[in-house]
């Protein structure tokens, strides 16, 4: 039990933004659109990723 709830929540959310910026660099978006992506993702790793989710994520 040496797992914090802090940690788990880290590691979590590390794998969210890892996923998100694979999404991001296999789109088809521009490449600016993506750059500015990750940078928000990396920037801001929690609200980046909700703010992409949102409104950078295409269907």
């Amino acid at each position: 039990m040496g797992f914090e709830v802090g940690g788990l929540l880290g590691l979590i959310i590390l794998v969210l933004d890892i996923w998100a910026i694979i999404k991001i660099a296999q789109s088809s978006s521009s490449t600016l659109s993506k750059v500015l992506w990750i940078l928000i993702i990396l920037l801001l790793p929690l609200v980046g990723l909700i703010i992409w989710y949102f409104l950078g994520r295409k269907s």
